[in-house]
């Protein structure tokens, strides 16, 4: 196994359990690197950091598996995998979906699962492993016994790495949708057409928090809906209409589905964009709800897209705050890293002040528990929401 040396600024992140190793951080990167290779981590006096795998074609060269001496095999992914199942099964109820590897935070980087109703969807997003992808599909097949699995690996983030993808099944069958349940809610779950590795398990927590304030014959718009979550957990909680509003048209008939499902009634959809939308419904000066939600993709996924996200931002609640009754409340949620819970109330403060409203936060709420916060790794803390009413 070839070695790597660190410079002395690293080591102290690497002390504190940090998984990665940016290329300037490294003093001997050896030319004869294969991309995935396995590496050894040492400090300038040769003290063994940990191992991990490399990628000089990545800018986070190194990303650490384990910070001991440990043989990496398929025993390693095997006892990995099954310790983060277990864990999984205690902490989660009321459901049968939710995330069972979530990369960094499992100590397993680059590689992602998630369990629909005893079907997989896999991510397997770096060179390191892809070298062990075959010891990653016998252990999961040997400790979850699923129907099937599928690969929904993410071509972007593997083009980058230099890896070809393919999504397909992988092993056994996979139905065109999947039933799951949360709570006495159902949702369909399409894994062969879904966005990201299905359904945003994510936000599982958070459909709980808001739905718990809706109160009887609430109005409800669901802005950037996806398959109806937010909108249909409200509803089931007493609202009386809820409108939904999504850009994408296979996401609608995804969300037709759902709302079949569980028998809502008095709702609209929209298919529109989100700003656009927003200039329309404030222009007929009608429409005022007790609930807004709003849950965009991913605004920022470079530091140099944050200046533009923020605006987006700024944009969506400063309307949105406009089209609430009085006591009406907002549900605004981040899921770029580069967005922070302080930026999204400094952004919400600001709305606040050029709407002259005064604003109470009730909730601030977090990924649910199967999408580890890992304090050590402050990226695997990335969805950030607030919970807004307007006084």
């Amino acid at each position: 196994m070839k070695s790597i040396l660190v410079k002395k600024e690293a080591l102290e992140k690497l002390k504190n359990f940090f998984p990665w190793i940016y290329k300037n951080e490294i003093k001997n990167l050896p030319k004869t690197l294969i991309p995935g290779e396995l590496v050894e981590i040492l400090s300038n006096q040769g003290e063994l950091i940990g191992i991990g795998y490399a990628n000089p074609k990545s800018k986070i060269t190194v990303r650490i598996l384990t910070f001991s001496k440990q043989k990496i095999d398929k025993n390693f992914f095997r006892e990995k995998i099954e310790k983060a199942y277990i864990k999984r099964k205690k902490l989660i109820k009321g459901t049968n979906a939710y995330r069972i590897i979530h990369s960094e935070a499992d100590s397993l980087p680059g590689l992602i699962v998630d369990y629909y109703n005893n079907y997989l969807s896999l991510q397997i997003n770096t060179a390191g492993m892809e070298v062990f992808r075959k010891e990653i599909i016998q252990s999961l097949i040997e400790i979850i016994k699923p129907f099937g699995i599928y690969d929904k690996s993410d071509a972007k983030m593997r083009d980058r790495e230099g890896l070809f993808t393919e999504n397909k099944i992988i092993y056994g069958e996979i139905p065109d949708k999947i039933l799951v349940k949360e709570e006495n809610i159902k949702f369909y779950v399409y894994l062969k057409e879904g966005q990201k590795t299905g359904a945003f398990l994510d936000q599982r927590k958070n459909r709980k928090i808001v739905s718990n304030y809706v109160e009887k014959d609430f109005k409800v718009l669901d802005i950037f809906s996806n398959t109806g979550g937010f909108g249909i957990y409200a509803y089931k909680k007493g609202a009386s209409f809820v409108k939904f509003v999504d850009i994408s048209q296979k996401t609608i008939n995804q969300l037709k589905e759902n709302i079949d499902l569980n028998f809502v009634k008095n709702y609209e959809i929209e298919k529109e964009d989100a700003f656009k939308f927003l200039k329309k419904e404030l222009a007929q000066k009608k429409n005022f709800y007790d609930l807004i939600i709003l849950d965009p993709p991913p605004f920022a996924k470079t530091k140099h897209e944050k200046q533009g996200a923020e605006k987006g931002f700024k944009y969506l609640i400063l309307n949105s705050l406009k089209l609430l009754k009085k006591e009406g409340m907002l549900a605004v949620f981040s899921c770029s890293h580069h967005i922070s819970l302080k930026d999204l109330k400094e952004i919400s403060l600001k709305a606040s002040k050029d709407t002259n409203t005064k604003i109470q936060v009730l909730e601030h709420m977090f990924q649910d528990i199967d999408h580890p916060y890992i304090l050590n790794i402050p990226n695997s803390l990335y969805l950030k929401g607030l919970l807004l009413k307007k006084e």
